[in-house]
């Protein structure tokens, strides 16, 4: 296609009809997987409804490990960075063993 044949306005509507085609076509994709989706769902026995309910599972809370020698309160799991009180504890000269529950 010789697009120096066209003027600015041509070019233009030339653009635009070009979006609105892209739109269409992009619509009857996402119309056609939808339709797959559905089709592919009750070849499972599955309603769509069943496919997008959020599944949830929970998890157990994790007990903590290491505890404040003089702030109970103060707990860790052991998982993830150390807490600043780990940390100067730590520093202090205690060791891991001194803080586990």
């Amino acid at each position: 296609m010789d697009l120096s044949k066209y003027d600015v306005a041509g070019l233009l509507a030339l653009k635009s009809e070009v979006e609105q085609e892209i739109k269409r076509r992009e619509n009857d994709a996402k119309d056609q997987a939808r339709k797959q989706i559905v089709e592919i769902a009750r070849a499972h026995g599955l309603t769509v409804e069943e496919i997008l309910a959020k599944t949830t599972t929970t998890r157990k809370p994790v007990e903590a490990k290491y505890r404040h020698p003089d702030h109970p309160e103060l707990t860790w799991t052991g998982r993830g960075r150390k807490p600043v009180w780990v940390q100067e504890l730590l520093a202090s000269g205690k060791e891991m063993s001194d803080l586990a529950i």
